[in-house]
C-alpha cells in the first residue's frame, strides 16, 4: 500500500503513454516526482502483465482505473481479472455518449451501472461514475447526475471532479458533501480564466477552486484517493503535476 493517498491520473500523460516503453517511462517519472500511486487510463496497448510488471519495478500502486461503457456491460470477467492482477479494487466509468444523455439515458445507464456495480463487489471493486460538466445540464428540477445517482444502487459511487463541477455551474465542495458516504475517489484540478474569459484548467492551488473547504469536504465524506488530473497542461504535465502534489501537501494533504 501506498503511504499516500494522492495519486496521478494517467490521462494527463496520455501523450507519454503510447507505448509500454513509454508508460515505464512515463512511470518512472511520476514516481521521481513523489507519486507513490496512478490512476490506470489512457495507456496505449500493453499486456495486463506487462502494466503489473511495471507498476511492480516502479514502486508504484494502482490505485484505480477507468473502463469504458462497452467494457462495463460486456467484459466484466476480463476487467476482474485484470484488476485482480494489478491489485486495484476501484474503477470508473468516464464517458458518456452523447445519445444517452436524456432523462431515460440517465435513468437506463443507472439500472446498468447498478448491475454491473453488484457484480464488481463480489470481486471486491467499486465502480464510480466519473462526469464532466454536461451531466450537471438540467432537465426541469434536476440534473443528469442527480438522475443518475438517485436512480442507481447505492453501491454505485461517484468520482466528482472539481474543475468540471465548477464548469458545470456546480459548488465542488456542496456535491462532494452532499453525496458524503459514496465516494472513494475524487479528480482535482484547479480553474483559471484565460482569454476572452475562457475557463482553463490549472494545477491545483495556482487557481479559483476553494480548496480549504473542497478537502475538508472530502475528508469528511469519505474520499480514500485523491486523484490529480490536468486534462490540459500550459506547461510540461509533469511539471503541472509535481506543482499540484507539492501545493496539495503544502494543504496538509499527504
Amino acid at each position: 500500500m501506498a503511504a499516500s493517498c494522492i495519486a496521478a491520473q494517467m490521462y494527463t500523460l496520455r501523450a507519454f503513454t503510447k507505448t509500454p516503453r513509454d508508460i515505464a517511462a512515463a512511470c518512472a517519472r511520476v514516481r521521481k516526482i513523489g507519486y507513490e500511486a496512478i490512476q490506470l487510463s489512457a495507456f496505449g496497448p500493453c499486456p495486463p502483465a506487462e502494466v503489473a510488471r511495471i507498476l511492480k519495478d516502479e514502486g508504484l500502486v494502482c490505485c484505480a482505473s477507468h473502463i469504458s461503457l462497452e467494457e462495463m456491460t460486456g467484459e466484466l470477467p476480463r476487467i476482474i481479472d485484470e484488476h485482480k492482477l494489478w491489485d486495484c479494487c476501484h474503477t470508473a466509468m468516464p464517458w458518456l455518449p452523447e445519445i444517452h444523455r436524456t432523462p431515460a439515458g440517465y435513468e437506463n445507464l443507472a439500472k446498468l451501472m447498478s448491475a454491473a456495480a453488484k457484480t464488481l463487489a463480489g470481486a471486491g471493486i467499486s465502480l464510480s461514475y466519473h462526469h464532466h460538466a454536461f451531466e450537471l445540464e438540467r432537465f426541469g428540477k434536476t440534473t443528469g447526475l442527480e438522475i443518475l445517482l438517485s436512480h442507481a444502487d447505492a453501491s454505485v459511487l461517484a468520482e466528482f471532479d472539481t474543475y468540471w463541477i465548477q464548469a458545470g455551474g456546480g459548488d465542488a465542495a456542496a456535491w462532494i458533501a452532499r453525496y458524503a458516504g459514496r465516494q472513494k475517489l475524487i479528480h482535482l484540478k484547479d480553474m483559471v480564466g484565460g482569454k476572452n474569459n475562457q475557463s482553463l484548467m490549472a494545477e491545483i492551488g495556482e487557481g479559483n477552486l476553494s480548496w480549504a473547504a473542497i478537502l475538508a469536504a472530502a475528508k469528511k465524506a469519505g474520499v480514500e484517493w485523491y486523484i490529480v488530473e490536468q486534462d490540459e497542461c500550459q506547461r510540461d504535465p509533469f511539471e503541472s503535476l509535481k506543482i499540484s502534489l507539492e501545493n496539495l501537501r503544502a494543504m496538509g494533504l499527504q
